[in-house]
């Protein structure tokens, strides 16, 4: 069977500087992948070039079937892949319910128009996505008024309301209480299977809570992949982290 995604050779240089370097790896359907790394290490610049933020010089990125290099941002949201950054994105004037029924529906101009009202299936999709986040009795709360968790989730509720197959998730933790970074890796644990998800993330105890595979990047190019014990007693990947920190203190 192919890939859900697929990354072949995938690089992005920057007035001679590389990014990102010849990235290959392949993710399977309904796989969970974790991205780790230094700052600068290129995974958010790749997750740019996944998305289509930022074009490639080099390679390319093959969504199922679709050869979708370099393809605008808009077309590639449309493809199927769905993005969370990690700063939240929400209409925060509109309730956490009408955040997910505009989010529903990828046809310009639903903003105006939300009072007309959605088909039943609509409704049921967001009654699924409220019970999934875990923000069902917040469903009227306006969005301006979610503690940063909740809007976290909230987000992520817009993403999953839009079926996309392929789900880029940017620190979904980031500034997080300990409590709702649990709460999160529930969550995320709940979409595996349904969705092919992509993370990138710092924190190493969340990342044993989610991750199936991950792959470590370093300099712009694939340092190491592999299951989580794997990459932890990787000696590349501990010279390169834990190496660098001891000559910092030294």
């Amino acid at each position: 069977m192919k890939p859900a995604l697929a990354i072949e050779n995938l690089g992005v240089a920057f007035s001679g500087f590389k990014a990102v370097d010849g990235v290959t790896t392949r993710i399977k359907h309904g796989e969970l992948r974790v991205l780790l790394g230094a700052n600068g290490a290129g995974k958010t610049t790749l997750m740019d070039l996944i998305s289509g933020k930022t074009r490639s010089t080099q390679g390319r990125v093959v969504l199922g079937d679709t050869d979708i290099t370099n393809w605008s941002e808009h077309a590639i949201a449309l493809a199927g892949v769905g993005r969370k950054f990690q700063i939240p994105t929400v209409f925060r004037e509109l309730t956490v319910r009408q955040n997910l029924l505009v989010g529903s529906c990828r046809s310009r101009g639903v903003l105006p128009n939300i009072a007309f009202g959605f088909p039943s299936t609509v409704h049921d999709r967001v009654d699924e996505a409220l019970e999934t986040i875990g923000l069902s009795k917040n469903a009227d709360q306006v969005a301006a008024t979610l503690s940063h968790g909740q809007t976290q989730w909230l987000e992520l509720g817009i993403l999953v309301v839009q079926d996309p197959s392929i789900l880029l998730l940017d620190e979904p933790t980031a500034g997080m209480t300990q409590a709702e970074t649990k709460k999160t890796a529930e969550i995320i644990n709940t979409l595996k299977g349904q969705h092919t998800i992509l993370v990138v993330e710092h924190d190493m105890a969340f990342v044993r809570e989610i991750a199936e595979v991950v792959t470590v990047m370093h300099l712009g190019k694939v340092l190491a992949e592999g299951a989580i014990g794997d990459i932890e007693e990787n000696p590349d990947v501990r010279e390169a982290y834990l190496g660098s920190r001891r000559k910092h203190d030294a």
